[in-house]
């Protein structure tokens, strides 16, 4: 497997003096998901960022051969599909159905196409019957998975998600793990959730005070209870 992303001695710090990230190395393989598990606080939300030029950052940031930079950013987003941690960052457009189409026609889809492929994933995430519903007006589990919907309708490569889980109902969730199992782009999945991960990373990243401090098999870093308490994640 080639490599679809590739970060090397990756820096964020904010206004305030807070240094989010301190010189992050990390790759991930074409089709392979990685849980991107950590504490509050310890970066997991400004790496995802990062690969987005959402951030100010210094190091360097690789998604599908392109390296981002001010001239790249446009054909590096076009690579990626973001979720946010805040759904009411991500939907802006009058209706729901807008929103998920509006990524494909960015992307170049014509305005029938883009609105097929938007009906279809909107479908897919359970929401069918409210595409003309304004987005803010859904309820929170029902943003999260709209905004699960608007990157599930374009065509890239990698999948950042943002606490995706979050809000979201017995059923829901299990309907989230079963369309990510069946996806074929690479995906970087930042959660609490460790059973989520369980269930759908083969490798786990461990971020702590903006620092990899584990990078194994999911396996093996789940499984090993003094670990995952030494970070405060049980």
């Amino acid at each position: 497997m080639s490599e679809i992303l590739e970060i090397e001695d990756l820096f964020v710090s904010y206004s305030d003096g807070t240094k989010a990230l301190r010189g992050v190395r990390l790759t991930v393989q074409r089709g392979q998901r990685v849980g991107l598990i950590g504490p509050n606080g310890a970066g997991k939300t400004s790496l995802l960022l990062a690969i987005m030029r959402g951030v100010p950052f210094a190091g360097r940031v690789v998604v599908d051969g392109v390296e981002l930079s001010r001239r790249t950013t446009d054909k590096v987003r076009s690579r990626c599909g973001m979720t946010f941690q805040d759904p009411d960052d991500q939907l802006f457009m009058p209706t729901l159905l807008d929103d998920v189409a509006f990524g494909p026609l960015n992307q170049g889809c014509h305005t029938e196409i883009a609105e097929a492929r938007a009906r279809e994933v909107i479908a897919v995430v359970g929401l069918s019957g409210l595409e003309n519903r304004c987005a803010h007006h859904l309820s929170g589990g029902q943003k999260r998975n709209a905004t699960l919907a608007t990157i599930l309708s374009m065509d890239v490569k990698l999948l950042l998600l943002d606490e995706p889980g979050a809000n979201l109902d017995a059923r829901s969730r299990r309907r989230l793990i079963d369309i990510l199992r069946l996806r074929d782009e690479a995906l970087l999945l930042a959660t609490h959730d460790l059973g989520m991960v369980a269930e759908l990373c083969q490798r786990v990243v461990v971020l702590d005070g903006g620092y990899v401090v584990v990078d194994d098999a999911s396996c093996d870093v789940l499984n090993d209870s003094a670990l995952l308490a030494r970070y405060g994640l049980m």
